[in-house]
């Protein structure tokens, strides 16, 4: 990912983080049972956290310090806020409790972004 495409994707992102963690906590909070509301709030947050390194990744493809790698690790964040958050928030608002088989895809694809972004910060620290 460009450094554009990371600053924009983790604004995005925040912006929409801060959405769902608004509608979880005043317009589901009465509708859904405390462990559904959980797992929707548990998404905000990886969302959130996520976004913020995206634009953390962003800022660094965007000096010197850029590294492929840190490119990687942005696509990984990307698509593991959509299978992890995605899969909590879907499975919060419809109850099907088989979207909770996607959730652990995503959260490998975060560990491996971060695996990314430590590589690279590995080789940067030299």
């Amino acid at each position: 990912m460009s450094a554009r495409a990371l600053l924009l994707a983790g604004a995005a992102l925040a912006f929409l983080a801060v959405l769902a963690g608004a509608f979880g906590a005043h317009a589901l909070q009465e509708h859904l049972e405390p462990r559904l509301l959980a797992a929707f709030m548990t998404g905000a947050q990886y969302q959130m956290y996520h976004a913020l390194a995206l634009l953390v990744l962003g800022a660094v493809q965007a000096s010197p310090a850029r590294d492929r790698r840190f490119a990687l690790a942005g696509s990984c964040f990307a698509g593991a806020v959509l299978l992890f958050s995605g899969s909590l928030y879907l499975l919060a608002l419809t109850g099907i409790r088989q979207l909770g088989m996607i959730t652990p895809a995503g959260g490998t694809l975060f560990l491996v972004g971060w695996g990314f972004a430590l590589a690279a910060a590995w080789r940067h620290g030299r």
